[in-house]
């Protein structure tokens, strides 16, 4: 194992200088989840092994494949730590929380005095005490971003002053609070906890204690909403309760182009990724059927990646979320189809443009792995893969977990864009 060091390594510390802007193109496909441990029903392979993922592999053999640690020590591995450090900031510099990424995205502007707090609309099971309900599911049967708007209207409505509700995306959205305690304590994901009983992962009463009554409350009052009636009598789950996590206060990032001499864009279905790209000063670009799942508009991401590189820009991030929910939800079948999917209807239609266009370099990785063991994330470094159609090398048989692991290690995922961009 070559570590790439603090110096780049003998391999790379030549000639580092920033391309003049447009002389090169460079494309980011970030795979939130991607990678995994190895599955019994895939007869031991990994999603990532037994996907059909024919323009990956072909990048793999030519280009540098290794492993990056994305999440640093002692930090939660989250999309908001790994995507920022996969879009080179370093995360322990700059981040306060998840929800204040996300606030930017939803045009929310924070106060000094205020936290935003990620809420997700969730299923809880039936029983009447809070403390004992299961964690049935933790995006409410993939809750209509429509429907999810009238929940989170009604509620906001119900609050009391000083708290705000804004809604988001399908079972995502932001709580504003103001002048709230300085710690609230550790406040668990729910995706983290799906199945289990939720009483040992409520918020603390003494430091988080409005959060825990509404939470209470908002289980007696959307249970009976004609949203959730309705959706019952469809067969589909209700979403019976409100759930807090992921609370920070404003964030600030240095200008993407400041920092690497490009103009970039962003493309997401998710506001977490669209707010880091709103507080990074890049285009953001909404694509028409993007819903973060497996169903997503593949084909439309990558129309508009290819969209952003002829109006000019150098630099387009391509964010996947669909292996990262496959993942959440155990579904083996589904994650290996989105990486295919991916790879078919994104990647494919990107490269055949590129190829086209001049010189390019192409970084795929996930943010990190999302194993179907454990339905959670994990922190363990990611396989990357960094192709350079100027200067194609040897690599890997094909872009694996494992193929990955015989590569270099890069102990901090952010000086992946120094690789990317900055090497000459």
């Amino acid at each position: 194992m070559i570590l790439i060091d603090g110096q780049m390594g003998s391999r790379y510390n030549k000639g580092w200088n920033i391309y003049e802007v447009g002389s090169m193109k460079y494309l980011v496909v970030l795979c939130d989840g991607m990678a995994d441990t190895p599955v019994a029903a895939l007869g031991g392979k990994t999603p990532m092994e037994a996907a059909r993922k024919p323009n990956m592999d072909r990048l793999a053999r030519a280009a540098l494949v290794g492993t990056a640690r994305t999440v640093p020590p002692g930090m939660h591995p989250g999309s908001d730590v790994a995507n920022l450090s996969a879009l080179g900031y370093r995360p322990a510099a700059c981040y306060t929380g998840r929800s204040p990424l996300e606030a930017a995205s939803m045009g929310i502007d924070l106060r000094p005095d205020q936290y935003a707090v990620r809420c997700n609309l969730v299923t809880l099971s039936g029983e009447t005490d809070y403390r004992n309900k299961r964690m049935e599911d933790y995006c409410a049967g993939d809750i209509s971003t429509g429907e999810a708007r009238q929940l989170v209207e009604w509620m906001d409505r119900q609050l009391p002053e000083g708290m705000r509700l804004y809604p988001g995306v399908s079972y995502r959205h932001c709580l504003v609070w103001d002048n709230p305690a300085e710690d609230l304590g550790g406040l668990t994901p729910p995706h983290d906890i799906s199945g289990k009983t939720v009483g040992g992962f409520l918020p603390d009463p003494e430091k988080a204690g409005p959060l825990l009554e509404w939470m209470e409350k908002s289980s007696l009052l959307l249970e009976d909403h004609p949203v959730n009636r309705a959706r019952k009598a469809a067969g589909k789950r209700p979403a019976n309760s409100l759930w807090f996590w992921g609370q920070g206060r404003r964030a600030a990032l240095e200008p993407f182009s400041g920092k690497f001499g490009v103009k970039g864009s962003v493309i997401s279905a998710v506001d977490l990724i669209k707010g880091i790209g709103v507080l990074a000063g890049m285009e953001v670009l909404d694509v028409p059927g993007a819903t973060g799942y497996i169903d997503t508009n593949f084909a439309g991401k990558a129309a508009a990646a290819e969209d952003a590189f002829r109006r000019g820009s150098d630099f387009v991030y391509v964010h996947l979320e669909a292996p990262d929910e496959c993942g959440h939800r155990g579904e083996t079948e589904n994650k290996v189809c989105s990486v295919e999917r991916i790879d078919e209807q994104v990647l494919g239609p990107l490269l055949q443009y590129l190829e086209g266009q001049g010189e390019f370099r192409v970084l795929v990785m996930p943010d990190h792995p999302t194993p179907l063991a454990t339905m959670t994330h994990s922190a363990e470094p990611v396989p990357f893969l960094l192709y350079d159609s100027a200067k194609p090398e040897t690599g890997a048989a094909r872009f694996t977990e494992a193929e990955a692991a015989r590569g270099p290690y890069l102990d901090d995922a952010s000086r992946l864009m120094e690789l990317l961009i900055l090497r000459k």
